[in-house]
Protein backbone atom coordinates (compact mmCIF):
# COMPACT_ATOMS: atom_id res chain seq x y z
CA UNK A 1 0.00 0.00 0.00
CA UNK A 2 1.26 3.47 -0.89
CA UNK A 3 2.43 5.64 1.97
CA UNK A 4 0.53 8.81 2.81
CA UNK A 5 1.81 11.95 4.52
CA UNK A 6 0.03 15.07 5.68
CA UNK A 7 1.54 18.49 6.26
CA UNK A 8 0.97 22.17 6.81
CA UNK A 9 2.10 25.06 4.65
CA UNK A 10 2.14 28.02 7.04
CA UNK A 11 2.07 31.46 5.47
CA UNK A 12 2.25 35.07 6.58
CA UNK A 13 1.83 38.43 4.89
CA UNK A 14 -0.13 39.11 1.74
CA UNK A 15 0.33 40.08 -1.87
CA UNK A 16 3.97 40.69 -2.78
CA UNK A 17 4.90 40.23 0.90
CA UNK A 18 3.47 36.71 1.16
CA UNK A 19 5.96 34.24 2.66
CA UNK A 20 5.79 30.52 3.38
CA UNK A 21 7.51 28.48 6.08
CA UNK A 22 9.58 25.54 4.86
CA UNK A 23 11.77 23.04 6.68
CA UNK A 24 15.07 21.43 5.72
CA UNK A 25 15.38 17.70 6.45
CA UNK A 26 18.01 16.66 8.96
CA UNK A 27 20.48 13.83 8.67
CA UNK A 28 23.61 13.25 6.65
CA UNK A 29 21.93 12.64 3.28
CA UNK A 30 20.47 16.17 3.19
CA UNK A 31 23.32 18.01 4.97
CA UNK A 32 24.83 19.57 1.83
CA UNK A 33 21.64 19.88 -0.22
CA UNK A 34 19.70 23.12 -0.35
CA UNK A 35 18.03 23.93 -3.67
CA UNK A 36 15.11 21.57 -4.18
CA UNK A 37 15.55 19.96 -0.75
CA UNK A 38 13.17 21.93 1.50
CA UNK A 39 9.66 20.76 2.30
CA UNK A 40 6.49 21.54 4.16
CA UNK A 41 6.51 20.06 7.68
CA UNK A 42 4.80 16.69 7.23
CA UNK A 43 4.62 13.08 8.36
CA UNK A 44 3.03 9.75 7.60
CA UNK A 45 -0.46 8.76 8.69
CA UNK A 46 -2.62 5.66 8.57
CA UNK A 47 -5.68 5.36 6.31
CA UNK A 48 -8.08 5.58 9.27
CA UNK A 49 -6.38 8.70 10.68
CA UNK A 50 -7.65 12.21 9.99
CA UNK A 51 -5.10 13.90 7.67
CA UNK A 52 -5.48 17.35 9.25
CA UNK A 53 -4.96 15.91 12.75
CA UNK A 54 -1.82 14.20 11.47
CA UNK A 55 -0.57 17.41 9.82
CA UNK A 56 -1.02 19.34 13.08
CA UNK A 57 0.77 16.63 15.10
CA UNK A 58 3.67 16.43 12.63
CA UNK A 59 4.06 20.21 12.53
CA UNK A 60 4.47 20.23 16.30
CA UNK A 61 6.88 17.26 16.29
CA UNK A 62 9.08 18.71 13.56
CA UNK A 63 9.14 22.32 14.76
CA UNK A 64 8.57 21.99 18.49
CA UNK A 65 5.60 24.36 18.37
CA UNK A 66 1.95 23.79 17.56
CA UNK A 67 0.46 25.52 14.53
CA UNK A 68 -2.25 28.10 15.22
CA UNK A 69 -5.62 26.81 16.33
CA UNK A 70 -7.87 27.78 13.48
CA UNK A 71 -11.11 26.90 11.75
CA UNK A 72 -9.62 28.40 8.60
CA UNK A 73 -7.25 25.68 7.37
CA UNK A 74 -7.20 25.78 3.57
CA UNK A 75 -7.21 22.32 1.94
CA UNK A 76 -4.43 22.29 -0.67
CA UNK A 77 -5.24 18.82 -1.95
CA UNK A 78 -2.74 16.07 -2.74
CA UNK A 79 0.45 15.60 -4.73
CA UNK A 80 2.31 12.44 -5.65
CA UNK A 81 5.91 12.24 -4.48
CA UNK A 82 8.57 9.94 -5.88
CA UNK A 83 8.41 6.44 -4.46
CA UNK A 84 4.60 6.13 -4.52
CA UNK A 85 4.00 8.46 -1.58
CA UNK A 86 1.01 10.81 -1.59
CA UNK A 87 1.14 14.05 0.38
CA UNK A 88 -1.97 15.95 1.42
CA UNK A 89 -1.45 19.52 2.63
CA UNK A 90 -3.31 22.25 4.44
CA UNK A 91 -2.43 25.94 4.67
CA UNK A 92 -2.86 28.22 7.65
CA UNK A 93 -1.87 31.79 8.42
CA UNK A 94 0.54 32.04 11.32
CA UNK A 95 3.98 32.95 12.50
CA UNK A 96 6.90 30.90 13.73
CA UNK A 97 10.35 31.99 14.84
CA UNK A 98 12.86 29.67 13.11
CA UNK A 99 15.33 30.33 15.95
CA UNK A 100 12.95 28.41 18.24
CA UNK A 101 13.05 25.23 16.14
CA UNK A 102 13.13 22.11 18.32
CA UNK A 103 12.71 19.02 16.16
CA UNK A 104 12.28 15.42 17.20
CA UNK A 105 15.16 13.04 16.34
CA UNK A 106 15.63 9.75 14.50
CA UNK A 107 18.31 7.07 14.77
CA UNK A 108 20.41 6.05 11.78
CA UNK A 109 23.44 3.84 11.30
CA UNK A 110 26.10 6.34 10.29
CA UNK A 111 28.44 5.98 8.56
CA UNK A 112 26.76 3.16 6.62
CA UNK A 113 27.76 -0.36 7.66
CA UNK A 114 29.76 1.05 10.60
CA UNK A 115 27.55 -0.48 13.29
CA UNK A 116 27.38 3.00 14.92
CA UNK A 117 23.93 4.43 15.53
CA UNK A 118 23.67 8.22 15.58
CA UNK A 119 20.80 10.55 16.39
CA UNK A 120 19.82 13.26 13.91
CA UNK A 121 17.09 15.92 14.02
CA UNK A 122 14.20 15.19 11.67
CA UNK A 123 14.38 18.86 10.66
CA UNK A 124 17.62 20.82 10.99
CA UNK A 125 16.40 24.22 9.80
CA UNK A 126 13.22 26.19 9.21
CA UNK A 127 12.95 29.45 7.29
CA UNK A 128 10.49 31.87 5.79
CA UNK A 129 10.76 32.34 2.03
CA UNK A 130 9.13 34.64 -0.48
CA UNK A 131 7.12 32.69 -3.05
CA UNK A 132 9.79 33.06 -5.76
CA UNK A 133 12.54 31.71 -3.49
CA UNK A 134 10.25 29.02 -2.05
CA UNK A 135 9.68 27.63 -5.56
CA UNK A 136 13.45 27.16 -5.87
CA UNK A 137 14.02 25.74 -2.39
CA UNK A 138 11.07 23.32 -2.11
CA UNK A 139 11.04 19.78 -3.48
CA UNK A 140 9.76 20.17 -7.04
CA UNK A 141 6.75 17.90 -6.54
CA UNK A 142 5.51 20.16 -3.71
CA UNK A 143 5.44 23.33 -5.84
CA UNK A 144 1.71 22.79 -6.60
CA UNK A 145 0.98 23.46 -2.91
CA UNK A 146 2.36 26.99 -3.34
CA UNK A 147 0.25 27.51 -6.48
CA UNK A 148 -2.87 26.22 -4.71
CA UNK A 149 -2.21 28.47 -1.73
CA UNK A 150 -2.09 31.52 -3.99
CA UNK A 151 -5.26 30.43 -5.80
CA UNK A 152 -7.05 29.77 -2.50
CA UNK A 153 -6.11 33.14 -1.05
CA UNK A 154 -7.27 34.92 -4.21
CA UNK A 155 -10.77 33.35 -4.16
Amino acid sequence: MAKRSAGILMYRGQGARLEVLLVHPGGPFWAKKDTGAWSIPKGEYEVEENPLACAIREFEEELGSAPPKSDAYLDLGEVAQKGSKTIVAFAVAGDFDPAKLKSNHFELEWPPRSGRMQSFPEVDRAAWFTLDIARIKILSRQIPFIDRLIAGLNE
